[in-house]
C-alpha cells in the first residue's frame, strides 16, 4: 500500500473517535441584594489602601544564626474593609526578584519611602485587585531582599518562605512588625483564602507550596513555573545551558545573604555535579512526585516555545494533576518566556478576575464550566477545548525510512543513517536544511499531509545508535515543513515588541501608577518550524563503548500544534544542539539503527 495511503487510513480512523469559599460566597449575595454577584467591582479606594510590612517566622534556621528565619511580605489591602470590619482573600506572589531582577515585562522593583513603608508593588495585582476587595502580598524568598535566611534554589527554606505566609493568613504562624525583635502581627483581616499567581521562579514556588498540600492555598496561577529543578539543569542526562544552581543563587540572594550563605551555596555545589546524576537534592526539587497532595486548583500559563523553562515543565505537571483529579485549566501561547499580561492583556485580566472571584471569593460565575484550554494557532489566534489533551487523542507510530523518509511501516534490517555532531549547528539549521542531506544531522519527512495533522501532548522518540567514541549527546526534534507566520520566539522579546505607549489596569497613584507599557506580536516568516524537541547524553554520564549499539527513548516537550494539510511532518535526529544544550566531552559519528527507531506522536482527531 502507498504510504499516502497508508498515512490516510490512520487519520481517518483517528477522526472516528470523538472523542469555595461558601461563608464569602453568603456574604456577597447579601451586599449584592441577595442576587449573587457577577464579579467582584472597584468599589474600595486604593489611595487610602493599609501598606504594611510584616516578616513571617518561617520555623527554619536555614543561615545557622541560632534564630529562625523570617522572611517579608508587604501587604496592600482595602482599607475600607477593615473598617467596616469584612475580611478579604489573599493574591500572593512570592519571589526572589523583588530586589535584583525586577517583576514584569519593565522589571519594575519594590520601592519603599524613607521610613520603609511600601510604595510600589511591582505588576498590576495591586491596582486591579485591591479596589475589588482583595489583598496583594508579595513575598521575599529567604535570602533575597529584606529577608532572612538563604535562598536554596527551590529546596525547603524557598517553598516554606510562601508556605509560611499562607499559614499565617490563616492564623497558624506568626508573623512581627520587624526582622528582628518587634511586636507580633496578626492577619485578623485575611479570610484565609489565598491564591499564588507569579512566572518563571514565582510560579515554581507557586506550584511547590500546593504540592505541599497547604490548607487556605485554594487556587495557583504558574505563569511558565519549573515542575522539576532537575529538568530545569538536565534533559535525561545532558547538561543544559543554565549552568547550575548556586549561579542563580548569587544573582537573587541579597549582599547580606552573601555573607552567612556560603554553606548553603556549597551544598548547592555539591548536591547538584554537572554529569547529569539524580541526586537527593534533586529529589528535594522534584514537585511532580507530590502532586497528589495538591489541593488547590491550577491555572497554568505557557509558551509552547518558552526555551528557558521548557514545556516539559507544563507537560509532567500536568499530566501528574490530571491523574490525581485536580481541578485546572491551561493557556498555551506560541511565544517563549512571557506573561499572557503582555501577550493577550485585556482577555487574560478578565479570565484571571473571574477565576479569582470563583476560587477566593467564591462567586459561581461559571469560569470553572468553561473550556479547559485555550491555544494560541497562530500569533493572536486562539482556539479553545473542552478538555486537554482533547478527548480521542490517539498515539501513531511513525517510522524513519531509508532515503530520509518519515512512514508508518518500520525499515527494513539493515537500514541505517549516519552523522556527526557538531556543535555549532543547531535545531533551526537542520530544520532550514531538511531536504538536503548534511553532516550534522539526520533527517526524516513525510509526504505532504493530506489532512491536517494536530500533534497535542508529549512525544518519544526510540532511538538505536552505535557511537564512535565514549560519549554523546543526542537530540530530537518535531518539525512542521511549510510557510508559516509565527512568534518570533528566538528574538529578545520571545515574540512580543514592547510599544512607547500605556494603559492602565486598575487605580494608582504617583508610585505606582498602574499603567504598563503597552505590546503586540513580534511575528516572522518561516519555512520550517520547530515544534517540539528533547535532548539526552546517551551514556547518563558514563563512559560509552565505542561501536557497541545502544537504545534509549528521548521524551520529548510537550506541544499543541496543528501540521497544516499539505505540509510535512519531519523527524531530525542530531547531536548538540547549540544554544540549548552543553556538548559532549568529544564530537562522535552516531550510526541510527533505522530498524531500532521510531517516533510515538499523540495525535488529536
Amino acid at each position: 500500500m502507498p504510504w499516502t495511503t497508508l498515512l490516510v487510513a490512520v487519520l481517518a480512523a483517528l477522526t472516528t473517535v470523538l472523542g469555595a469559599c461558601p461563608g464569602t460566597a453568603r456574604a456577597a449575595t447579601a451586599q449584592h441584594g441577595g442576587k449573587p454577584p457577577g464579579e467582584s467591582r472597584p468599589v474600595y479606594s486604593y489611595d487610602r489602601a493599609v501598606r504594611e510590612s510584616v516578616w513571617v517566622d518561617t520555623g527554619i534556621d536555614g543561615d545557622g544564626d541560632g534564630r529562625t528565619d523570617r522572611v517579608a511580605v508587604d501587604i496592600i489591602r482595602p482599607r475600607e474593609a477593615a473598617e467596616q470590619g469584612r475580611r478579604v482573600p489573599v493574591v500572593m506572589d512570592a519571589s526572589p526578584y523583588y530586589a535584583c531582577c525586577g517583576r514584569g515585562n519593565e522589571s519594575q522593583l519594590k520601592t519603599y519611602d524613607a521610613q520603609g513603608n511600601p510604595v510600589q508593588f511591582p505588576l498590576y495585582y495591586d491596582n486591579y485587585f485591591v479596589p475589588r476587595g482583595y489583598a496583594v502580598a508579595l513575598v521575599d524568598l529567604t535570602g533575597t531582599n529584606r529577608s532572612d535566611g538563604c535562598t536554596d534554589i527551590g529546596g525547603r527554606s524557598d517553598v516554606q518562605s510562601a508556605r509560611a505566609v499562607v499559614d499565617w493568613l490563616n492564623g497558624r504562624a506568626h508573623g512581627w512588625s520587624s526582622r528582628t525583635g518587634g511586636h507580633p502581627v496578626r492577619a485578623g483581616w485575611s479570610t484565609g483564602a489565598v491564591g499564588m499567581i507569579g512566572k518563571s521562579y514565582d510560579g515554581t514556588i507557586a506550584n511547590a507550596v500546593a504540592a505541599t498540600g497547604v490548607r487556605g492555598l485554594r487556587t495557583i496561577v504558574p505563569i511558565g513555573g519549573i515542575s522539576s529543578w532537575y529538568d530545569y539543569y538536565f534533559s535525561q542526562g545532558a547538561a543544559l545551558y543554565d549552568g547550575g544552581p548556586e549561579q542563580l543563587s548569587d544573582t537573587v540572594e541579597s549582599s547580606a545573604a552573601r555573607g552567612r550563605c556560603a554553606a548553603v551555596r556549597q551544598r548547592l555545589v555539591e548536591g547538584a555535579p554537572r554529569n547529569g546524576d539524580w541526586t537527593a537534592l534533586w529529589s528535594a526539587r522534584d514537585y511532580v512526585r507530590d502532586a497528589g497532595r495538591v489541593r488547590a486548583s491550577v491555572f497554568a500559563v505557557h509558551g509552547l516555545q518558552d526555551l528557558n523553562v521548557r514545556t516539559k515543565h507544563f507537560g509532567q505537571w500536568w499530566d501528574a494533576l490530571a491523574a490525581h483529579g485536580v481541578e485546572r485549566k491551561v493557556w498555551l501561547s506560541t511565544a517563549g518566556h512571557v506573561d499572557p499580561f503582555d501577550f493577550r492583556r485585556a482577555e487574560w485580566v478578565d479570565t484571571l478576575h473571574r477565576w479569582f472571584d470563583h476560587y477566593l471569593l467564591g462567586y459561581d460565575n461559571g469560569v470553572q464550566r468553561e473550556p479547559m484550554a485555550d491555544i494560541e494557532r497562530a500569533p493572536g489566534r486562539w482556539t479553545t477545548d473542552r478538555v486537554w489533551p482533547p478527548r480521542g487523542t490517539r498515539t501513531v507510530s511513525l517510522y524513519p525510512e531509508p532515503g530520509q523518509a518519515l512512514g508508518v511501516r518500520p525499515a527494513p534490517r539493515g537500514a541505517t543513517a549516519e552523522f556527526t555532531d557538531d556543535p555549532r549547528r543547531s535545531e533551526t539549521d537542520w530544520a532550514a536544511q531538511i531536504d538536503r542531506s548534511t553532516p550534522d544531522k539526520a533527517g526524516f519527512v513525510t509526504q505532504p499531509l493530506p489532512h491536517d495533522l494536530r500533534v497535542s501532548g508529549s512525544s518519544a522518540v526510540r532511538l538505536t545508535v552505535t557511537p564512535s567514541t565514549e560519549s554523546a549527546h543526542l537530540s530530537a526534534v518535531l518539525v512542521d515543513v511549510g510557510p508559516a507566520v509565527i512568534r518570533n520566539y528566538a528574538a529578545r522579546g520571545e515574540g512580543i515588541v514592547t510599544l512607547a505607549d500605556r494603559d492602565c489596569w486598575g487605580s494608582g497613584n504617583t508610585g505606582d501608577t498602574g499603567c504598563f507599557l503597552r505590546t503586540a506580536p513580534d511575528t516572522k516568516r518561516v519555512g520550517a518550524t520547530v515544534f517540539s524537541r528533547g535532548w539526552a547524553d546517551l551514556g547518563r554520564g558514563r563512559a560509552l563503548e565505542p561501536g557497541r549499539p545502544y537504545t534509549m527513548t528521548l521524551a520529548l516537550a510537550a506541544t499543541d500544534h496543528v501540521v497544516p494539510a499539505g505540509h510535512r511532518l519531519a523527524l531530525i535526529v542530531a547531536g548538540t544542539d547549540a544554544g540549548l544544550v552543553e556538548p559532549a566531552s568529544t564530537t562522535p559519528r552516531l550510526t541510527v539503527d533505522l530498524r531500532g527507531s521510531g517516533v510515538r506522536v499523540p495525535v488529536a482527531p
